[in-house]
């Protein structure tokens, strides 16, 4: 008879004949490792990049609005295609939102206008 070891720690096991690790401890730890070996889900990386962007325009957008170079946000790792949500003003212009920080193509220069949610928007 082999006696059954844990599957995180190697440690010998007592007690039911079907169990796998030692503790819970063991059991969180071996499936996160495995989990971290798979590939990254679209999910995973779609959310990673959204909050790539809030981190990116939130740097930039210190006083609530700000026009910054594309090409300063790009560097960063910040993608215009990944957005939370949008909000179309009353003379046309479209920001683009991830969560509460938005960005609008400048389309005569190669600049986006940075501004913040307010509340005046959900109107």
């Amino acid at each position: 008879m082999t006696i059954a070891k844990c599957l995180d720690c190697k440690k010998p096991l007592d007690g039911r004949s079907d169990k796998k690790f030692c503790s819970v401890y063991c059991k969180s730890a071996y499936q996160y490792k495995k989990n971290k070996e798979k590939e990254p889900t679209m999910f995973v990386f779609i959310d990673k990049q959204l909050k790539t962007n809030r981190r990116i325009l939130k740097q930039y957008n210190k006083a609530g609005q700000a026009t910054t170079l594309k090409s300063t946000l790009h560097a960063e790792g910040f993608n215009p295609k990944y957005f939370t949500h949008y909000w179309k003003a009353k003379n046309g212009n479209v920001y683009f939102f991830c969560y509460e920080f938005g960005f609008r193509n400048i389309k005569e220069e190669e600049k986006y206008m940075l501004i913040k949610w307010q509340d005046y928007m959900e109107k």
